[in-house]
């Protein structure tokens, strides 16, 4: 088990600090769900700042892979995970202004989070990371063993769904 890292979040932005590390995909217990095996390993860095409008920020930055199953053929699937965002931090006052004014169809750039004095950081990079994944993960076109049989049944037997109709 790896320690947790947990971080003041302004303060870490106010002073432009970083962490980095390498987490185990067993160690993200909301991911296991969406992998076919917990085998993998994920390095991360966080770094924290302020632009020029005052705005504190976290730029958040994951690289690996993790094994995810195909939606297809159930088979086991290799997954890149390559993961650069910038989230900007808020307090509740601010968060309450954004809601309302995202609700009204402004967008906003950068995604926001709240600001937080005791922010567990492999919760935030678990967070994104499932944010990242596709909702329904399928081998590319060619490469999984279901559909490959399902083109190759159709190709040779172009009215095949035509005459499964027809005898019903």
């Amino acid at each position: 088990m790896y320690a947790r890292p947990f971080i003041n979040s302004l303060d870490f932005a106010r002073n432009g600090r970083e962490i980095s590390g390498e987490v185990p995909v067993a160690e993200l217990p909301r991911m296991l769900d969406m992998l076919e095996t917990p085998h993998g390993i994920l390095s991360y860095t966080v770094q924290g700042g302020v632009d020029k409008q005052g705005t504190h920020f976290l730029d958040v930055n994951v690289v690996g892979q993790c094994r995810l199953r195909c939606q297809r053929c159930l088979n086991g699937m290799d997954y890149p995970v390559q993961l650069d965002t910038r989230l900007l931090l808020r307090d509740q006052a601010s968060m309450d202004v954004l809601d309302s004014k995202v609700a009204g169809g402004e967008d906003e750039e950068f995604d926001s989070i709240l600001a937080d004095p005791h922010l567990d950081v492999l919760d935030l990079l678990e967070e994104e990371i499932l944010l990242s994944l596709p909702i329904a993960p399928k081998h590319e076109i060619g490469a999984c063993q279901a559909a490959d049989g399902e083109n190759r049944h159709e190709e040779l037997h172009p009215f095949a769904v035509l005459a499964k109709l027809k005898s019903h």
